[in-house]
């Protein structure tokens, strides 16, 4: 595929389908590779199994990724560090890399897809229903190799633990190594490696970027994009309680809980427990549409709006334990972006992030957009970001512009 072509894509594509939202379809694919074994391998990132996949970019599958393409199951930690099994996938572009050094690798972090099982990113690609596969396609462009995590919980059993700090940074770590383990000569160890990702993407993109030095410290990590990052979920619950965005605190309230061993149905109405239940079983289009502006008092024991449970006495450190920048950064440059016109997390979200980074002594360059809307700033992300990556892997030296916050 030609960069050319694949840079209109990420211009247009992305745009579309960020605006009709995640993969709704229940995508074909043999279930058992997605089944937990009973005994996990003994490292992080080792893997479990892998089978050949392919990438459409399109979902009528007349744009197929010149890459080598392999679905993963590697193991991970949860958010209270006990194994578990995620998968995702790799892709290694067929050209060979005409850059310096090794061919570099992107952990690339998919915003919110849902909660069903058939909405992972694994499944998605497979069928041209990868709402930011026009992103991923313009990585392999360049000559990257990629690695798409699913997280925990989605694709595999149980509940996807959306939103869990650690669990997402996790999950995005163990995928390069995973990757770097693969047995594929285009991916070696020690090769340079970044991060990327945008809403939930961003979150874990985030996440990740803190947890490298203790979690990863073997990754040649260069630097991590990180796109509208809910960096402080209980501002961003309140912000998105009643509103367009419903779903996603319902996928909020529901993952963390699951995250904690916590059981959210003895916090929930009848109705409000019917409603999650429904959610856990759907993808992001789908619960947009049915939890749109929704009167949330309806769906609690206690009558008062869900986004008020971030402070319940039980809920309140779990949700306090996900803020990300609370006495964590990043040792490499990392490139912050946020629209000023999100209406799904707050600009002061990213803001507020790239203060404490920069505080805490990191290269932070804050890039601010004024994409329409919180899809509209994920399109007007996308050529910082991917001038961002490019000029990690040369070597540049990086631009911060901490001075202006």
């Amino acid at each position: 595929m030609k960069r050319s072509s694949v840079r209109l894509l990420t211009s247009l594509a992305t745009a579309a389908a960020l605006l009709w939202g995640g993969a709704a379809a229940v995508h074909a694919d043999p279930a058992d590779f997605y089944e937990i074994p009973g005994t996990l391998p003994g490292s992080n990132g080792d893997l479990i199994r892998s089978e050949p996949s392919v990438f459409y970019v399109d979902p009528l599958k007349t744009i197929r990724a010149e890459a080598d393409v392999q679905k993963i199951m590697y193991r991970s930690l949860d958010s209270k560090d006990r194994p578990i099994a995620v998968t995702g996938t790799v892709l290694v572009p067929t050209p060979a890399w005409t850059g310096t050094g090794a061919r570099p690798l992107v952990s690339y972090a998919a915003g919110t897809q849902g909660q069903g099982d058939q909405c992972a990113p694994s499944r998605a690609l497979a069928v041209g229903e990868e709402y930011e596969g026009a992103f991923i396609a313009g990585l392999l462009s360049r000559g990257y190799a990629v690695v798409v995590t699913d997280y925990e919980g989605l694709g595999t059993a149980p509940v996807h633990t959306y939103m869990a700090r650690a669990s997402q940074a996790h999950a995005v770590l163990d995928a390069v190594r995973a990757a770097q383990r693969l047995g594929n000569p285009q991916i070696v160890a020690g090769g340079p490696v970044a991060i990327a990702g945008y809403s939930q993407g961003g979150g874990a993109s985030a996440a990740a970027a803190e947890l490298a030095p203790q979690y990863a410290p073997e990754l040649n990590l260069k630097g991590a994009y990180a796109g509208a990052v809910p960096a402080d979920l209980a501002v961003v619950a309140k912000n998105l309680d009643g509103g367009l965005y419903t779903g996603f605190l319902i996928y909020a309230l529901s993952g963390l809980t699951a995250s904690n061993d916590m059981d959210i149905n003895a916090y929930l109405s009848p109705a409000g427990r019917a409603r999650v239940a429904r959610t856990q079983t759907e993808c992001t289009i789908t619960s947009l549409a049915s939890n749109a502006f929704l009167n949330t008092a309806t769906l609690t024991l206690s009558g008062a709006k869900a986004g008020a449970m971030v402070d319940l006495p039980e809920i309140k450190p779990l949700v306090a334990e996900q803020k990300i920048g609370n006495g964590r950064a990043p040792q490499v440059p990392v490139l912050l972006s946020h629209s000023l016109l999100d209406d799904a997390i707050p600009y002061g979200q990213g803001r507020d992030l790239a203060k404490r980074w920069c505080d805490a002594g990191t290269s932070v360059y804050f890039d601010t957009t004024l994409g329409a809307t919180h899809a509209g700033g994920y399109v007007a992300a996308v050529p910082a970001a991917f001038l961002f990556l490019e000029r990690r892997f040369e070597g540049q030296t990086p631009i911060t512009n901490c001075w202006t916050l």
